[in-house]
C-alpha cells in the first residue's frame, strides 16, 4: 500500500536510505541521522515523496515528481528503494507497477528515470517494465568512495 511519508517514518527511511546496499545508489553518502534531517525534510515538503508499506511496515519508497509546464506530462521517478531484507518478494515491481498507474491516470504521458552504470539488478528491471535507456550522463555519479565518477543512464518509459 502506498502513502504519502510522513515525519514520523523518518527513522525507518532513515535506516533504509543508509543501508549498505542502498545508500550507493540513492545520490547521499552515509551521513548521520543529523545531517539527514534536512534532506528528508526537502522530500517531505515536494508532496511527492512516498513510502510503501506491507503488513503494516515500510518495505521502500519513491520519489515520483511532475515536471511545471509545457513538460507538466512527464513525471521523474527516483529516490526508489526496497528492504533488502525484502528482496525477491515482488515489492518493488508492485510499487512501480503503482507509481506508473496513477501517474498515467494523473496524465502523465512520460516517465523517466536515472539510474548508475554499475546498477546492473535495477537496470534490468527498469527494461523489463518497457523504459529504454535514451542517453548516458558521462562521469555523473561520483560516491566519496570511489575513485572514479561513474556513468548515469537515463531511462524513460512512454505511456499510451
Amino acid at each position: 500500500m502506498r502513502r504519502l511519508a510522513t515525519s514520523e517514518d523518518i527513522d525507518t527511511v532513515f535506516a533504509l536510505y543508509m543501508h549498505e546496499e542502498v545508500v550507493p545508489y540513492l545520490g547521499y553518502d552515509p551521513m548521520p541521522l543529523e545531517d539527514f534531517k534536512p534532506i528528508y525534510r526537502q522530500l517531505l515538503d515536494g508532496g511527492d515523496f512516498f513510502v510503501y508499506e506491507r503488513d503494516g511496515r515500510i518495505a521502500g519508497f519513491y520519489r515520483a515528481s511532475r515536471y511545471p509546464g509545457r513538460v507538466r506530462h512527464v513525471a521523474s521517478l527516483g529516490t526508489l528503494a526496497v528492504n533488502p531484507a525484502l528482496h525477491g518478494q515482488g515489492i518493488a515491481l508492485a510499487m512501480v507497477t503503482d507509481a506508473i498507474e496513477r501517474l498515467k491516470a494523473d496524465g502523465v504521458r512520460r516517465i523517466e528515470l536515472i539510474v548508475e552504470s554499475d546498477n546492473a539488478p535495477a537496470l534490468r528491471f527498469y527494461e523489463k517494465l518497457g523504459f529504454e535507456r535514451e542517453g548516458t550522463l558521462r562521469k555523473f555519479y561520483k560516491r566519496a568512495t570511489d575513485a572514479q565518477a561513474i556513468d548515469d543512464h537515463i531511462m524513460a518509459l512512454l505511456l499510451d
